[in-house]
């Protein structure tokens, strides 16, 4: 199993729009095959010293193996999704780990 985990800060927070936007981004990303699992959230209200809740939105995916992932990186959806989101985003940070 490839889990890749994904976490966005927007570049303008207090945009409803720029939010949303995002999120219809991401959504896009249901599109792509490659995985077994995707799931989209934000920050829950969870107030714990070791939980960092500063980002926007977060993508994860599970994936079979790390070929799995490996071509979802070049998918076209994928590639898509950068180009037209990017700008909504100040930050982004990815967590990969496997079993």
């Amino acid at each position: 199993m490839f889990v890749h985990t994904v976490y966005f800060w927007l570049t303008n927070p207090e945009s409803d729009d720029d939010r949303q936007a995002l999120r219809a981004g991401l959504e896009t990303l249901k599109g792509i095959t490659h995985f077994e699992a995707l799931y989209i959230g934000k920050p829950a209200d969870t107030r714990r010293p070791v939980i960092d809740h500063s980002y926007d939105w977060s993508l994860t995916y599970i994936f079979s193996d790390q070929a799995s992932h490996d071509a979802y990186q070049e998918d076209p959806i994928h590639l898509k999704f950068v180009e037209t989101c990017a700008r909504y985003w100040s930050k982004v940070l990815v967590y990969d780990a496997v079993e």
